[in-house]
């Protein structure tokens, strides 16, 4: 068990979507010195980037968050880059801290490692019986070896690497730029510009069939913080709430939540992704205790209320 209030703690990615979250938590936890290190000052896909931040940081425990990623549609035109990127910026930053002393190591992984045919709901043990789903792979298998360099570290060095796996996170401060931005910002972005314009309706990939499961963004920030805290586990650990829903049904609910009266067309020429995502979440909450709380109907209002406050 960490007590907090004495521990010098790294966030990557601490200025980001679900960064900013973790900041937070970790500090509302006592934690007074949390250092972030910003993307202009150093680049963390060099081995000299990350020296420098782990010099100027000093920390204990680093919490690994920053990652190159985006929806169906940056993935399918960024294979070699999101893989290099995700890969090369782990590697180097889990070796670096191991050389530099650091106590601790949370990294995070994502439900893209998981394969495209896994049984639902998703269970760690799962995580090698197949290749994950065609337009995430280069992403997903990225995040996937820093679980097999964690375990390597843990068992040839001793040092402490837990990894957690979260689903499709999504909140106020997400990314909603349409280039890159996942399926809820996309679609209330999409909502809201129809509403705007006065257009009669929204285009929208895929059948609808497929199912993701969403968990708010400041619930994963607890949870990140809860198992930095108690968990000192090498069995990685699933994020979630364990409920999936359909990418129609989703749709709907946010069209109702945004107040758009016309018409989805669907485009089933574009891909619908994995078929299903769902996962099990008893390792979270045996291990280390975290049971999400937000209601997606309220996240999503949340999420809506904070981009038409920016419009």
């Amino acid at each position: 068990m960490i007590g907090w209030p004495a521990r010098r703690v790294m966030v990557t990615g601490g200025g980001g979507f679900l960064g900013r979250f973790v900041v937070r938590r970790l500090q509302a936890a006592g934690v007074s010195d949390v250092f972030v290190p910003r993307s202009a000052d150093f680049d963390l896909r060099t081995a000299d980037g990350i020296r420098r931040a782990l010099r100027d940081g000093q920390p204990q425990i680093v919490i690994h968050l920053a990652a190159v990623v985006g929806g169906i549609g940056a993935n399918r035109e960024n294979p070699g880059r999101f893989f290099y990127e995700n890969a090369i910026m782990g590697i180097q930053l889990m070796e670096q801290a191991r050389l530099a002393g650091v106590e601790k190591y949370v990294q995070i992984g994502t439900v893209c490692s998981y394969p495209k045919f896994a049984p639902v709901p998703f269970k760690e043990d799962d995580l090698w019986n197949g290749y994950p789903e065609e337009t995430n792979a280069p992403y997903g298998l990225a995040k996937k070896m820093l679980l097999v360099q964690g375990r390597a570290y843990r068992q040839q060095y001793g040092f402490n690497v837990v990894h957690l796996i979260p689903v499709n996170l999504y909140g106020p401060g997400d990314n909603f730029n349409p280039g890159s931005s996942h399926v809820i910002p996309a679609l209330i972005k999409k909502c809201m510009d129809a509403i705007a314009s006065g257009a009669d309706h929204i285009d929208v990939w895929g059948t609808g069939t497929a199912s993701r499961e969403f968990l708010y963004v400041d619930d994963a920030a607890e949870a990140i913080v809860l198992a930095t805290e108690r968990y000192d586990g090498a069995d990685p650990v699933n994020l979630g709430v364990g409920r999936e829903m359909t990418i129609r049904d989703l749709v709907a609910l946010i069209v109702r939540l945004c107040g758009f009266g016309g018409e989805v067309h669907w485009d089933p020429s574009k891909p619908d992704g994995q078929p299903r995502r769902a996962i099990d979440t008893n390792r979270a909450r045996e291990r280390f205790g975290f049971e999400a709380t937000t209601s997606f109907e309220d996240g999503l209002m949340r999420t809506i209320d904070w981009y038409r406050s920016r419009q």
